[in-house]
């Protein structure tokens, strides 16, 4: 039997708080049964509601309202901080926090990843009908350490653009991938396959010891943190990701943008919430860039949104575009190397 996504109410007497908790609520996830001002919740609207948590943000005190919501049987969140706009560093903090109370109130939303479609298709299919031509600079470029380390980073509706992205991505390229997918961890094996089975780029599940390779895929585990020595040497932390969500992808940014500096690269595609975005200024800052799978691809945009109102976000475009934005990223800086 499937688990119904939980259900929030929110009042507030701030109009600006009622916008950025009900984008909140609903980037996150969850189902936005209830959002209103305190004097339009009359005896017949609050009957007409079975949220299972109630957010009551108020700066006037309103006895009354505070009685019926809990009285009403319902778990109740209070004192939520003021919002921060939109954009700034603060936001996907404050973000984040609202998450994080809602989750030890009623759980994870209910976010069903399906990935039957992409196992059902043939191994056989058709080659992509766009080819990416990679330069001969590329080509004649030999380096003995790790070139570029690119994250990608994907919720809700990721399997299916990153599956896209690297069927586009051609061989030889400089570049080591790490995906960082909210997912079951009974669901990753599959993953190891289904992404790569048109383009067989080599695909694993990263665990101690292993080493990121240009043209190979790691998959961050969901159970354990990871991070990477200086070589790309995967190394195990032995706890859990940080936050509410594994794999986290602001620590799988954290770490990579840590370590590699100019040579990291991210890129944002399909998801619920805004995971990623408070470490994705720390990645411009070490002289990576960012890019993002364009809304009208998605097939949910919120976690590259979130990312864009950070203004890390230097090019959007379908996966496609993400992988050609790739292959001539690498040209121009190798042709920068030797000039």
């Amino acid at each position: 039997m499937t688990k119904r996504n939980p259900r929030v109410a929110i009042v507030s007497d701030m109009s600006l708080q009622r916008l950025a908790l009900a984008h909140a609520v609903k980037g996150q996830g969850y189902d936005l049964v209830l959002n209103t001002s305190p004097e339009r919740l009359d005896e017949r609207l609050f009957k007409s509601v079975s949220p299972d948590v109630w957010i009551v943000d108020m700066e006037a005190e309103d006895d009354d309202l505070l009685d019926r919501v809990l009285d009403s049987g319902v778990p109740v969140l209070f004192g939520l901080d003021q919002a921060p706009a939109q954009g700034t560093r603060q936001y996907p903090r404050w973000e984040r926090r609202v998450f994080i109370k809602l989750y030890d109130v009623v759980g994870h939303p209910v976010i069903q990843e399906n990935l039957e479609p992409l196992e059902a298709a043939p191994v056989n299919a058709p080659v992509q009908p766009k080819q990416i031509i990679v330069p001969n600079e590329i080509w004649a470029h030999k380096s003995q350490r790790l070139e570029y380390v690119c994250v990608l980073a994907a919720s809700l509706g990721g399997p299916a653009a990153v599956k896209e992205f690297l069927d586009y991505i051609p061989a030889g390229l400089p570049v080591s991938f790490v995906l960082a997918q909210h997912i079951d961890a009974r669901m990753q094996e599959s993953l190891t396959r289904v992404l790569v089975r048109h383009n067989h780029m080599p695909c694993r599940i990263a665990k101690a010891g292993d080493m990121l390779k240009s043209g190979e895929l790691l998959i961050a585990p969901v159970e354990t943190e990871i991070d990477f020595s200086a070589d790309g040497q995967v190394i195990s932390r032995n706890i859990k990701w940080d936050g509410p969500y594994s794999p986290s992808i602001d620590q799988v940014l954290a770490n990579v943008s840590r370590r590699f500096t100019k040579r990291s690269v991210a890129i944002i595609f399909s998801g619920m919430g805004s995971d990623g975005s408070i470490s994705g200024p720390q990645m411009i800052e070490s002289g990576g860039v960012i890019w993002a799978q364009d809304e009208k691809t998605c097939a949910c945009p919120s976690q590259p949104d979130a990312m864009r109102a950070t203004g890390c976000v230097s090019f959007s475009g379908n996966p496609f575009d993400l992988a050609n934005k790739l292959v001539n990223y690498i040209n121009k800086n190798i042709q920068l190397s030797i000039a």
